[in-house]
């Protein structure tokens, strides 16, 4: 594809060359296998947490399997059920019998050490079956987000990656086993000590090669503080109403004045927020709420080194309509990254297809009744939300 099609919207995501189209560096070479134990007695989780503590760093990955009845665990329990823990170090791998061994609050002198750096490939189920467990990691780091914001989504599981690094070819057979049977094969056991000593190793390389990448998913603080409040649970992905709803409960409630207060506290957010995946999610608020004159701002991420964010952002311009973007828009569709060539291909044939969409907030009065629009365009099924946005605005 050339400069003169670069503004050009490809007919169809398949005309969009697949796959990662950058440069390599070289490969790396894999550490030879360190020390396997299985714990499964106090004592040896003990030993184990003893030799953990003297390293910088900790791999850990989780084997898991399906609460038959989760509300048996109380309100709170997820369907997932520890089985196993992996942990990593140079030169050695422990692996943990989750299932019979009831308590594992020793392990929290690791995961809970703010200088001891816990490193997860796809930290979100991870986190969540050993927090169950009494186990909350104070610092952590996300490979698998650093992989996604240098190749791509498709190219950032830990097979691909394996491969890409050291040409390392890792067989998933055993991915969905039966991980509550006792005693494990040595196969199995083999197989999930093998996620641990490969995110390490995966860890280095990406540290000699894309240093730049670590430090965005590097999670040490989880607090938002310099975020405006109703943008917060938006952020972290657990508000319960769409945006335009938070926004007009909290102009109701006094706590936002005005809309000039909700441009202010999106552009603010944008500028204090370092992490892909919280900008990624405020551009996506930013365009359910129809902030078009924040596309400055968004156009700048369009020069980000991070992945995710270019596409968020072109997302967010594509769906906010702003056609004077429409250059820088298009030359994206030559970026290395196929998430992004993507996310360019659909927002320019957004800017072919439609018009500004008004923006939700505020109601305006039509012929003496009160009306509005919603950023899902009236298709959401579920009505509740809308009932209190009605109740809301005939107050």
């Amino acid at each position: 594809m050339n400069n003169q099609q670069s503004s050009q919207a490809p007919e169809n995501d398949e005309s969009v060359l697949p796959g990662y189209l950058g440069d390599m560096p070289p490969l790396g070479t894999l550490p030879p296998r360190g020390e396997r134990a299985w714990v499964d007695r106090p004592e040896q989780l003990i030993h184990a947490v003893r030799v953990l503590q003297q390293a910088p760093m900790v791999a850990i990955d989780a084997e898991f399997v399906q609460n038959r009845n989760p509300a048996l665990g109380g309100a709170s329990s997820s369907s997932l059920r520890l089985a196993l823990l992996q942990l990593a170090i140079d030169g050695h791998c422990f692996v943990v019998d989750a299932l019979r061994l009831g308590d594992l609050a020793p392990l929290a002198a690791v995961v809970d050490d703010p200088a001891i750096l816990i490193l997860l490939h796809g930290a979100g189920a991870d986190l969540k079956v050993m927090l169950e467990r009494g186990l909350q990691v104070a610092h952590y780091c996300d490979i698998e987000a650093a992989c996604r914001s240098i190749f791509g989504q498709q190219e950032s599981s830990l097979a691909a990656m394996m491969y890409r690094a050291f040409h390392a070819r890792m067989d998933k057979s055993l991915q969905r086993t039966d991980w509550t049977r006792r005693p494990l094969p040595p196969a199995m056991v083999a197989y999930a000590a093998r996620d641990a000593e490969m995110t390490l190793a995966l860890y280095s390389w990406l540290k000699l090669h894309y240093a730049w990448a670590l430090p965005l998913h590097e999670y040490a603080d989880q607090s938002l503080e310099h975020v405006a409040p109703w943008i917060e649970p938006f952020l972290r992905g657990t508000s319960p109403v769409p945006v335009e709803v938070a926004v007009a409960e909290a102009k109701a409630g006094g706590s936002i004045h005005g809309d000039e207060q909700v441009e202010a506290d999106c552009r603010a957010a944008l500028v204090v927020l370092t992490h892909p995946m919280h900008r990624s999610r405020l551009m996506r608020t930013i365009t359910d709420l129809s902030l078009a004159q924040l596309a400055p701002e968004i156009e700048r991420f369009l020069q980000s080194p991070a992945a995710d964010e270019r596409a968020s952002a072109l997302r967010a311009l594509g769906k906010l309509c702003v056609k004077p973007a429409r250059t820088v828009i298009g030359a994206c569709l030559q970026d290395p990254v196929f998430d992004v060539r993507k996310a360019a291909a659909s927002a320019l044939r957004n800017l072919e297809n439609k018009t500004p969409r008004p923006p939700s907030l505020p109601p305006k009065i039509v012929e003496g009744a009160r009306s509005w629009t919603v950023g899902n365009d009236g298709n959401d099924a579920d009505e509740d939300w809308k009932a209190r946005l009605r109740a809301m605005l005939d107050q």
